[in-house]
């Protein structure tokens, strides 16, 4: 069994500085070229990585094993030529001898590159990166900076807002004081890890595409979810203008505005609810039972918001007991026939679902998380190594 280890010098520190052409094979040539190089530059790393490419093939000498060392650089005024050049020496490497494996040494995270292609010719057991102990923080914040600068998401995620909240800040400090200016580049920057952190950009960028299918399809949700944001808005401008606060009481002003926008709310969600009802009656493919749920579990939640909100407006109001068909109900009574109707809407929900869909809950969660588990299938990507581990050495 005969392994190369391969010294990779992509960007061509060798030639450049030891006046020497490469690739250079055999342990002598190697280890003249380390004096070569540590003559003309001390300082450069690639020294230490030309004398662990000799020590590792030193060690597995002494274990018995037949080893080559052979230096590989990149010639080329672009990073293309570079690593052409860089793969014409491998090639003219492993014309010389039949290998079984290889063994990588780098210094530098531009080296460690030219891995995959050493691995689409030669199987590669193992990669040796080289950090000099002196630079070992400063080499390894280098890399790191590398690999984050080159994830184009990343750079979206963090760099684009933090360079958005450093230009407007200074505006922010002209016009106004330094607490509004900083509370206002962290409310920036809060919002946008929220925006990408829960997905809400995914969900905007599908949004175009969603809708036109939707409307392509001649789906009757669209319509229905127009008419709900027509609602909602209705909602919200009557419960605005009833949310008047009266002595800073500012908790009977959200109370008021409770009161008069939950109906409308709640009439905004059962009207989408109900388009999309319709899309699956209109399909003919059976209703769900979560579709079927839907309507009675929001007109719960809305009689329950509705007769919370009105219990805190009675007791603000000092009202004492309201006559209904004769019977005198307190506001706690009240309260409790609000909480009683939203329970029994929900079971009558839940009831009419299960006597009208043949789904059960249980099938609704298998068929989630299925499609949950497909999904994260496709969108994962497969990584093979071919055999390689990572190593870090100190030179």
């Amino acid at each position: 069994m005969t392994t190369l280890v391969l010294c990779v010098d992509r960007s061509n520190d060798v030639g450049r500085k030891a006046g020497v052409d490469t690739p250079v094979v055999g342990w002598e040539a190697v280890r003249s070229l380390v004096t070569d190089l540590g003559l003309a530059d001390p300082e450069d790393a690639g020294v230490n990585s030309l004398l662990e490419s000799l020590r590792v093939a030193r060690d597995l000498s002494d274990e018995g094993e037949e080893t080559v060392v052979a230096v590989v650089s990149g010639v080329g005024d672009s990073a293309v030529r570079a690593d052409r050049s860089l793969a014409r020496q491998l090639d003219d490497v492993l014309e010389t001898r039949q290998f079984d494996s290889a063994i990588v040494v780098i210094d530098s995270a531009a080296d460690e590159r030219a891995v995959p292609m050493i691995e689409s010719r030669l199987p590669v057991d193992a990669v040796d990166r080289v950090v000099v102990r002196q630079a070992r923080d400063l080499e390894s914040t280098y890399y790191l900076l590398k690999q984050f600068l080159a994830d184009e998401e990343l750079r979206e995620t963090v760099l684009v807002p933090i360079g958005i909240g450093l230009l407007i800040l200074p505006v922010l400090l002209v016009y106004f004081s330094t607490a509004i200016a900083l509370a206002g580049v962290a409310s920036l920057l809060g919002a946008a890890l929220l925006y990408y952190g829960l997905g809400v950009d995914e969900f905007v960028e599908s949004m175009p595409e969603r809708a036109r299918e939707a409307l392509y399809s001649g789906q009757v949700s669209v319509v229905t979810y127009v008419a709900a944001l027509g609602l909602s808005v209705v909602g919200a401008f009557l419960g605005v203008l009833s949310a008047s606060p009266v002595d800073g009481a500012e908790f009977v002003a959200a109370m008021r505005f409770s009161y008069a926008a939950v109906p409308w709310l709640a009439l905004a969600a059962l009207t989408a609810s109900f388009g999309r009802l319709l899309d699956e009656l209109i399909r003919d493919e059976g209703v769900r039972t979560p579709y079927l749920n839907l309507p009675f579990g929001v007109l719960a939640v809305g009689l329950l918001l509705r007769g919370f909100a009105g219990y805190f407006l009675e007791r603000e109001a000092g009202w004492d007991s309201l006559t209904v068909f004769g019977y005198a109900f307190s506001p706690t009574e009240r309260l409790a026939v609000f909480i009683v109707g939203g329970i029994a809407l929900a079971l009558v929900g839940v009831r009419v679902a299960a006597s009208v869909s043949d789904e059960t809950l249980d099938d609704v969660i298998d068929e989630q998380e299925t499609a949950n588990a497909g999904s994260g299938t496709a969108g994962s990507e497969t990584t093979t190594d071919g055999g390689a581990s990572a190593e870090e050495r100190h030179g």
